[in-house]
C-alpha cells in the first residue's frame, strides 16, 4: 500500500516516535523512508544582518564586519548542515534493523514550505510526522508547521503522531460521510488494521439541529405576509418530518456501504451513527472511546476541490 514513506524529522519526543512508526510501516510493507529535516540558514544570514547596527562600536568596523559574516556564515551554514544530519541519523539504526533503506534528504527553507513541495513534488504516498515539535508549548494540540504542512499536501496520506505510547494500529476509528476521501480512508484503515493486527470501526455524524436554528433565524425577519408566501410553518413542518429523518437515513446509507466495503474485505465493522456537529460529537465519541488513531477524508462530500 505504501512504498515511499516521509518522516520529517527534529529530534524532539513526536517526532522520534513518528521515526519508529514510519520504519515499522516500511517494514510492512517493503518501503523506503526518507528521512528529512529543513533549515533556515537564508533566514539566519537576513537576521545576522538586521543585528548588526546593535553590535557594540568595536564590531562595527566595515573590515571587522566583512570578517564577521564570512565567520557567521560559515558557522552557521555548516553547523545546521551538522545538525540536519544527525536528526536524520536518529532513523539510521532503525532502518538497519530492519532492512529499511533510508533516504536522506536536507532542505534548506522556510520548514513547512519545502517540506510540502518537496512531498507534491515526489512520489511519496505517506507521510509520517509529530503532531508537535521542539517548539511546543503548554496546552498545544497541534503545531503550526504540522498543521500547515497537512493544510498544504495533495496526494500524500499523513499520520500525525500524538500518543508516545501506543502503536496506532490497535485500535482505529474512521470518519465516514460518504465522500470519495472518507472511504478510501476507510480502506486504508482496514488494510493498516489487518496488517498490524487492529480493529476499525466507523462513524458518521449527521446535523439535525442546522435546520431548526435556521427556521428560528427566518422566523424572526420574515413579515407576516412574507411567512405565507413562503408558507413558513408547512416548510418548517416538511423539514421536522422529512429532511431531518430523511438525513438519519443517508448518513446511516453511507455506514451501511462502509460495512459492505469491509465485508468484502473479510471484517465485521462496528459502525455508530451520531447527531449533532460534526466536528464536536467526532470529538467527544473519539475522547469517550480512546482509539489509537482516528482516521478521515483530506476533504468531504461537499468540498468544490
Amino acid at each position: 500500500m505504501y512504498k515511499e514513506i516521509y518522516v520529517p524529522v527534529d529530534n524532539s519526543d513526536y517526532s522520534n516516535q513518528a521515526c519508529v512508526i514510519g520504519v515499522d510501516v516500511a517494514r510492512q510493507f517493503g518501503s523506503r523512508v526518507a528521512g528529512c529535516h529543513a533549515y533556515a540558514a537564508k533566514m539566519h544570514d537576513v537576521r545576522f544582518r538586521q543585528m548588526e547596527s546593535g553590535l557594540p562600536e568595536e564590531f562595527r568596523d566595515e573590515d571587522e564586519m566583512k570578517r564577521q559574516r564570512k565567520i557567521h556564515d560559515q558557522l552557521i551554514t555548516k553547523g545546521l548542515e551538522i545538525i540536519t544530519d544527525s536528526y536524520i541519523d536518529v532513523l539510521e539504526p532503525l532502518c538497519e534493523k530492519y532492512d529499511v533503506e533510508l533516504v536522506r534528504r536536507s532542505l534548506e527553507g522556510k520548514n513547512f514550505k519545502v517540506i510540502v513541495e518537496d512531498v507534491n513534488e515526489n512520489d511519496f504516498d505517506l507521510v509520517v510526522m509529530g503532531a508537535m515539535g521542539m517548539a511546543a508549548v503548554k496546552d498545544t494540540v497541534l503545531g503550526t508547521v504540522t498543521e500547515r504542512v497537512v493544510r498544504r499536501l495533495k496526494k500524500a496520506d499523513t499520520l500525525i503522531v500524538k500518543d508516545l505510547d501506543r502503536s496506532p494500529f490497535e485500535h482505529i476509528v474512521v470518519t465516514v460521510d460518504g465522500s470519495a476521501k472518507s472511504l478510501g480512508g476507510l480502506k486504508r484503515a482496514i488494510e493498516l488494521a489487518g496488517e498490524f493486527g487492529g480493529t476499525v470501526e466507523a462513524i458518521s455524524v449527521f446535523d439535525p439541529y442546522f435546520h431548526y436554528a435556521m427556521f428560528h433565524s427566518i422566523a424572526g425577519v420574515l413579515s407576516t405576509k412574507a411567512q405565507k408566501v413562503f408558507r413558513f410553518k408547512e416548510q418548517e413542518k416538511l423539514h421536522e418530518e422529512i429532511i431531518d429523518s430523511g438525513l438519519a437515513k443517508i448518513y446511516t446509507a453511507h455506514l451501511e456501504i462502509a460495512k459492505k466495503i469491509a465485508e468484502d474485505d473479510g471484517v465485521d465493522l462496528k459502525t455508530t451513527l451520531l447527531a449533532g456537529k460534526p466536528f464536536e460529537q467526532t470529538l467527544k465519541y473519539v475522547n469517550e472511546v480512546n482509539p489509537t488513531m482516528v482516521v478521515m477524508g483530506r476533504i468531504g462530500y461537499h468540498s468544490d476541490y
